[in-house]
Formats: C-alpha cells, sequence, structure tokens
C-alpha cells in the first residue's frame, strides 16, 4: 500500500532523548551510568514508569514507588528530581520534517507519556508543534502504552489507515517491533540526519 500517513515519537525523535536526561541526572547524582534506564527496564510492563504512563499512579505514587525499586537495587534516587529533569530540547530539523509531511501526509504523534500540571500544550513553543499533528495518542490517556499492540491499532483507527500506509519513527527499537509486526514501515532514530535521509528514501522527497 502507499504510504498514507507518517508516526513520530516524541521524546528521542521531535524532542532530545529522555535517556540523555537520565544520564545527566546519574552523574550529578553520582548513580552508576545506565542505572534508571536498567531500572525502567526491570518488569517493563508494571514497573513504577510504566504504571506512571498508563495513568495508574499519579505522579505522588509514582515518586514512591520509583524510589522503593531503586531502593530495592541498591541506591538512593529522588523520584521527583528525575521527573523535573525530563524537560526535553526541541529539535528543529524534526519540526520542519513535520511541518513538510503534514503537506502531504495524515500526520500522528504517539508517545508514551504521563499527566502533569496543565499537560503536554502548556508550553506555547509545544503547543505549536501539536497543532501540526492531525492525530495525538497518549499513554496516559488511552491506558495503554508502547509496545502494546493496541496503541498502534487505536492511532491506524483514529487515522483511518491501515497499518501498512503509515511509516513510523521511533528511537527505541523495542517500540518499533509490533509496528513493523503489523506491516508498517519503521525507522528507528539514532540521529535527526539518518532519521531525515531514512524518511526521505520512504517518502521519495526531500524534508530539510
Amino acid at each position: 500500500m502507499p504510504i498514507e500517513a507518517v508516526l513520530f515519537d516524541f521524546g528521542g525523535v521531535i524532542l532530545s532523548s529522555p535517556f540523555e536526561a537520565f544520564a545527566a541526572y546519574e552523574q550529578r547524582s553520582g548513580l552508576p551510568d545506565g542505572f534508571i534506564r536498567r531500572l525502567n527496564s526491570t518488569d517493563p510492563d508494571t514497573n513504577a514508569w510504566a504504571q506512571l504512563e498508563r495513568s495508574e499512579l499519579d505522579l505522588a505514587g509514582f515518586v514512591a514507588a520509583f524510589e522503593a525499586e531503586a531502593a530495592r537495587e541498591g541506591h538512593e534516587v529522588d523520584g521527583w528530581g528525575v521527573i523535573q529533569a525530563l524537560r526535553g530540547e526541541v529539535r528543529p530539523e524534526m519540526v520542519e520534517v513535520v511541518r513538510r509531511c503534514a503537506e502531504c501526509f495524515k500526520t500522528g504523534l504517539l508517545t508514551n507519556n504521563f499527566v502533569s500540571g496543565d499537560g503536554m500544550g502548556a508550553d506555547p513553543e509545544i503547543k505549536a508543534i501539536l497543532d501540526l499533528f492531525d492525530v495525538i495518542v497518549e499513554s496516559s490517556r488511552i491506558g495503554v502504552r508502547k509496545p502494546s499492540p493496541g496503541f498502534y491499532e487505536r492511532a491506524c483507527r483514529d487515522l483511518e489507515i491501515e497499518p501498512p500506509q503509515a511509516v513510523f519513527l521511533d528511537d527505541l527499537g523495542i517500540n518499533l517491533k509490533p509496528a513493523a509486526a503489523m506491516g508498517m514501515t519503521t525507522i528507528k532514530v539514532v540521529t535527526p540526519e539518518q532519521a531525515i535521509t531514512d524518511l526521505e528514501q520512504v517518502v521519495g522527497f526531500t524534508l530539510r
């Protein structure tokens, strides 16, 4: 099927990776490199982070559960500090990609996130980016998170497409595997330059 929709992850694709924020927090706090990422990959469907992104825990509940998980692994972590460190930096070149794709395709934002403050659109810069998308699918709102197949099924249903009509960009291979299994074209984002080049090959025109 021809491509009719381009789907984007948020953190690690349009924004800088949350793993960069984790690494900076670990360095400031004297934690082992990669500790938070390893913690979040332990029991990935049931741990504190997964529950937060499905809105099964509020922020206070997450902090208590996350700090307890870290303590069981032998380290003290400030859960509030980790949350506050997560604000990513916008990648302007990727915003331009979304803008150009939106001229020719349906666009979707597929993000695992959590409820915080006034929501994603509280920041005017972020709101301007969100306004580029036809559909936004947030784990915190639908109670399902990547890589559960239901998350991608919801995106396709909202966009009124079949999976083979979509190309999906994400920085995590674990999130791309179910999408590929459903028939989507997938692009793992390692760097913005690489991702743009790969997407240009799929859509057939320049995105910069």
